[in-house]
């Protein structure tokens, strides 16, 4: 998965944790034609509406003694739930026939949560995988960044 090379009819999927765009090339290796075929966006939520940020605490069965326990990153759990979804999602894409060759484009933490949940047969499909940040990006600006790496 070292060269990026995006053939005809191959998919791009360009993803963060809170936003995916499912990108399919109807040009070739050379001249990119990237089309949006679908469209995910989770909404940016405040932390405050995600949870309480206020530590657990853990009582101790015999005693009066209690313990904090760790904070939760609401975002970040909420970022991980949106990836796990993505993957089932992709899962389901390469089961039925529509995606066949896959690149992923991704910042590095996002790569790592969904390497963590893609299947055994979307990590076939995966041909290149890029980590970087495109998804604020314009579709014509992603080809040229997609380009430029090639």
């Amino acid at each position: 998965m070292t060269q990026l090379k995006i053939n005809w009819k191959n998919w791009v999927l360009v993803c963060d944790g809170a936003k995916a765009l499912f990108l399919r090339n109807d040009g070739d290796a050379e001249i990119l034609n990237l089309i949006l075929v679908h469209e995910t966006a989770e909404p940016a939520e405040a932390a405050r509406t995600l949870g309480s940020d206020r530590p657990g605490r853990v009582y101790a069965s015999k005693g009066g003694a209690r313990s904090a326990v760790e904070d939760v990153d609401l975002h970040e759990r909420t970022e991980e739930s949106f990836l796990k979804a993505i993957a089932a999602q992709l899962d389901k894409f390469v089961h039925d026939g529509t995606i066949e060759h896959l690149t992923l484009v991704a910042p590095p933490k996002a790569l790592g949560i969904l390497r963590k949940h893609i299947s055994p047969s979307v990590q076939g499909a995966i041909t290149a995988e890029l980590a970087k940040d495109l998804t604020k990006l314009p579709i014509d600006e992603i080809e040229a960044r997609l380009r430029s790496e090639a």
